[in-house]
């Protein structure tokens, strides 16, 4: 116990600063997206397989644009202006899906506030890194996916509360998600003072071929792990509208992520520190068993019961993997590489989830829920092959390497 907390007092102030910005946007992005699918079907008559689609392309688009915004910050040594802009995109975008009245509507405001996502993402985590010593970046980056996770809950909890209070009103909830969103902006602006010097080399194209090389074998092992690992998790989208499907009353569907998200965030930071002395391989195998475990039960579930359950393993799977990802990528990757590293990752990661967003829709719309998630399961099982006969050294070393 004083181990652990000795751990949390040894993590820097921009780190909690950095939660907690993404705690108060979190809330307001998940009062909306806890809400949009069902908003999507119900309020604008989307189909599912439209929805599907948005949320792969959504959620593609910030994971590619991380890669520019991390070359960008490597190749000027700064972070914070980047994620200042991605945050302010974020908080701009949030009146839009208030107005929104069709389907394309909600397309430009979701594809608006995921592009400031992709410009913030790949600077905050290299800033993360450059503030934190070594040995304690997992239970860093833990911590911040545990700040950023509790918003995540937060939101869908404010969302059910006001969807009794205001009968299913859709828009009020979305014009009160604003609030959080500009207070996010103002903490950064005005809380986070960036190091003067967070990379110290000389600076250069950060995307040239010797550049590139730079980034070593291990570190590009664990890119394209995480872009195989990408393909066996779709949206999570679907588990809002699987919920749907079994009768639980529309005003209490966003229960169903407050489950998942407070197993998130009760397990990230945990998880975190353990990557810190445990082999990342094995948690990366432990975290596929989970998911396995998840999409089956989600699969076969006809009641409220079953799904809460099959959430919850959702939620673990995330707290294991998530900040694990972010603590390999920061270890392998040199120290001026790391934005590029990340937005790398983030690159080949967003073309893995719009695939596999796109067919969890159509296998959904074709042959029925139970079909995405036995593929889901399936493609888990795959992925589990592909980490068990990765070399030792492509996780191992992840775990021990020191810049």
């Amino acid at each position: 116990m004083s181990s652990r907390f000795a751990t949390l007092r040894r993590i820097p102030r921009g780190v909690w600063i950095i939660g907690f910005v993404s705690l108060l946007m979190d809330i307001s992005s998940e009062m909306i997206h806890s809400l949009l699918p069902l908003f999507m079907a119900t309020a604008l008559g989307t189909p599912v397989v439209v929805i599907g689609l948005i949320e792969g392309l959504a959620e593609a688009t910030a994971l590619c644009v991380k890669v520019f915004s991390g070359v960008i910050s490597d190749y000027i040594g700064k972070r914070k202006g980047l994620a200042v802009l991605g945050y302010g995109l974020g908080a701009v975008s949030k009146p839009l899906f208030a107005l929104a009245s069709t389907s394309g509507m909600v397309f430009s405001a979701r594809i608006i506030d995921r592009l400031g996502k992709g410009i913030r993402g790949a600077p905050r985590d290299a800033l993360v890194a450059d503030v934190t010593p070594p040995d304690i970046r997992g239970a860093a980056y833990g911590l911040r996916q545990t700040l950023d996770t509790t918003g995540s809950f937060l939101g869908p909890l404010l969302a059910v509360g006001l969807m009794l209070l205001w009968h299913n009103d859709f828009r009020s909830v979305y014009w009160v998600a604003v609030i959080p969103a500009f207070l996010a902006v103002g903490l950064l602006c005005f809380g986070l003072h960036e190091p003067r010097k967070p990379v110290e080399h000389r600076r250069s194209n950060p995307i040239k071929k010797e550049n590139l090389k730079r980034l070593g074998r291990d570190c590009w092992q664990v890119i394209g792990l995480g872009a195989v690992f990408t393909l066996a998790r779709f949206s999570e989208a679907f588990l809002v509208l699987r919920a749907q499907e079994v009768g639980i009353p529309l005003a209490l569907i966003p229960l169903v992520m407050v489950a998942m998200y407070v197993v998130f965030s009760v397990t990230a930071y945990p998880f975190g520190r353990l990557s810190d002395t445990l082999s990342h391989r094995r948690l990366l195998q432990m975290g596929l068993l989970v998911l396995i475990a998840a999409d089956i039960t989600l699969a076969m579930s006809q009641g409220w019961q079953g799904i809460i359950a099959g959430v919850a393993l959702w939620g673990v799977h995330m707290g294991m993997t998530q900040g694990l990802f972010n603590a390999m990528v920061a270890r392998t990757a040199p120290a001026d590489l790391r934005g590029t590293a990340f937005g790398i990752f983030s690159l080949l990661s967003g073309a893995g989830l719009l695939l596999a967003s796109l067919g969890a829709g159509l296998l959904w719309d074709i042959w029925g829920s139970g079909s995405t998630f036995y593929a889901g399961a399936l493609l888990c099982l795959l992925t589990l092959l592909v980490t068990r006969f990765a070399p030792e050294k492509a996780c191992k070393k992840a775990a021990l390497r020191r810049p």
